[in-house]
């Protein structure tokens, strides 16, 4: 819903249809994911993650009542999106890491990979809800209560993690604090081969191809002329795409480069379709493609490198899997935003097929080169 209201109300409030405002807001939101990599990774595998957890959801929280306030008040300009989109991201640059890897002390290693794809459902499925409640939310009342809702909603969240049984966590020991561990992750990274070549595929995907709020609005607004209802509801076929997708991996047992391929490959026609749809219904059918196709491509990343990770340095991984997913769109979202503004919404959606067709080629590449999916050790550096 924050998403939603948030890019709702820059393109058609605070801006008159400017894609390019929407690629700021993007890039300021998902930059801290790059900004703050050493740091969130750092945090990650050395401090307790439940209380991490609490307190960065509690931030995202009040930030989301806090522009809610500015906007249903009349206040809000277009510099307080841009500041709030920037601390929101902040927030959420330190939440995504650790909020991955808790998955592990939750279910355990036996169970990790099933559980990842889990967790993927279920948070798609409030994606494939969301939008849709936001649309109806902006429609009757305006973007305002949209994010006052959503600010509510961290509450059942901080509650539910105030009540786990502590006890019952697969809780894994604590990276040491000794001298290099902050640029461990780094370093780690470098020597395997398979890590590399799957972080060059989430660059090109997560750079130029998951600027979805860019490619949805422009073709909602300025191709099919929808309304804020017709805008949520692109959001949600989507969404179901990826809960679609999410189900479908969690019922693989071991993920290989071979998902990887076939998520790229469908990634990249699924935005050519979506390119060269006639109208609003071709065009949803195309999300529905996408949808699956970027599930698939993210939940293996997220399962081959937590898998292939040895424990203690997970934290610090997963973080480098967030910060060059992510973090590559302050890069990213203002190309195509610019593209979308000067060439059209349907050329922008082509920058995402070429970057599904990139990322096939390199997995094919190392595929071809045979790259291993290592075992994890025990070490704890």
């Amino acid at each position: 819903m924050q998403r939603t209201a948030q890019d709702w109300l820059v393109l058609t409030q605070l801006t008159h249809h400017n894609a390019s405002a929407v690629g700021i807001v993007m890039a300021l939101q998902f930059g801290p994911q790059f900004l703050f990599l050493p740091w969130s990774g750092f945090v990650a595998d050395h401090y307790n993650q439940r209380k991490v957890l609490i307190a960065t959801q509690a931030v995202m929280g009040i930030l989301a009542l806090a522009l809610g306030l500015l906007t249903v008040s009349g206040l809000v300009q277009l510099w307080h999106v841009y500041v709030f989109a920037f601390l929101f991201g902040s927030a959420a640059a330190f939440d995504a890491p650790v909020r991955q890897t808790f998955v592990a002390e939750l279910v355990g290693e036996k169970d990790l990979s099933n559980a990842v794809a889990l967790n993927s459902t279920s948070f798609n499925a409030g994606r494939m809800i969301g939008p849709a409640v936001a649309g109806i939310v902006i429609a009757t009342v305006g973007s305002g209560w949209a994010f006052f809702i959503n600010g509510a909603s961290f509450i059942a969240v901080l509650i539910s993690l105030s009540l786990l049984r502590v006890s019952a966590l697969h809780a894994s020991p604590r990276a040491q604090r000794t001298r290099g561990s902050f640029t461990g992750g780094f370093r780690y990274v470098w020597s395997r081969p398979d890590l590399k070549a799957i972080l060059i595929m989430l660059f090109l995907i997560g750079t130029f191809g998951l600027n979805f709020p860019i490619f949805i609005s422009t073709m909602a607004v300025g191709v099919f002329h929808a309304d804020a209802r017709g805008y949520g509801l692109l959001s949600s076929i989507m969404a179901v795409g990826t809960v679609a997708g999410a189900l479908l991996a969690a019922g693989r047992d071991r993920p290989g480069f071979g998902s990887l391929l076939a998520g790229a490959v469908v990634f990249g026609i699924g935005c050519t379709l979506a390119a060269f749809a006639p109208s609003y219904w071709m065009f949803a059918g195309a999300l529905v493609v996408i949808g699956i196709s970027a599930l698939t491509f993210s939940n293996t990343t997220n399962s081959l490198m937590q898998l292939s990770t040895e424990p203690a340095m997970r934290g610090r991984v997963m973080a480098l899997r967030v910060g060059i997913a992510l973090g590559g769109t302050p890069i990213g979202a203002p190309i195509v935003g610019w593209v979308a503004d000067n060439l059209g919404a349907r050329w922008a959606l082509g920058i995402g097929a070429a970057s599904g067709f990139s990322a096939a080629i390199v997995a094919a590449y190392a595929m071809t080169r045979s790259v291993p999916r290592q075992t994890p050790s025990t070490s704890t550096a």
